[in-house]
């Protein structure tokens, strides 16, 4: 396979997204990469590389504050690139952990509940979830019928 760039994107990135690159790469290819044969093999999903990525500053890589690293967008999409190039169930993971975990309780959450979750969340100790379905909907959001009722539980 050829490293050729015929469209010049690395050199549309900056320097700090360049870094964040090289840096993704690096641990994808010589940590992630060697065990995901192993673990497709023995159908497992290794939990200590949300711990490993939360080193490394991944998880919430865009946001602000709270233990994240406060990345731009595109930083967070080459991180995503790299994590995919290796395997798309980690790639998920660490996909549904940042956008649809993390965002949600940095967008709508209480200072309280953003104090709480996003640090621990950041550093991998906490695996946040998204759950969207419904008998009668699937996976189509506009189609759901259900209603939070807001008990003792978090609800986002």
């Amino acid at each position: 396979m050829s490293n050729l760039d015929i469209l010049l994107f690395d050199d549309q990135l900056s320097e700090e997204e360049l870094i964040i690159k090289s840096s993704a790469k690096d641990y994808c290819q010589s940590e992630l990469m060697p065990r995901i044969l192993e673990a497709n093999r023995k159908e497992v999903f290794d939990k200590s590389v949300y711990k490993e990525m939360g080193k490394l500053g991944f998880l919430g890589a865009p946001i602000k504050g709270y233990g994240c690293a406060g990345t731009n967008y595109v930083s967070y999409g080459l991180i995503a690139r790299e994590i995919e190039r290796v395997d798309s169930s980690y790639r998920s993971a660490f996909s549904v952990q940042t956008s649809l975990a993390m965002h949600a309780i940095y967008k709508f959450g209480s200072e309280e509940q953003k104090d709480f979750y996003l640090p621990q969340m950041a550093e991998g100790s906490l695996i946040g979830c998204f759950g969207l379905t419904e008998s009668d909907a699937g996976s189509d959001p506009a189609s759901m019928k259900t209603n939070a009722i807001e008990k003792t539980m978090v609800i986002f």
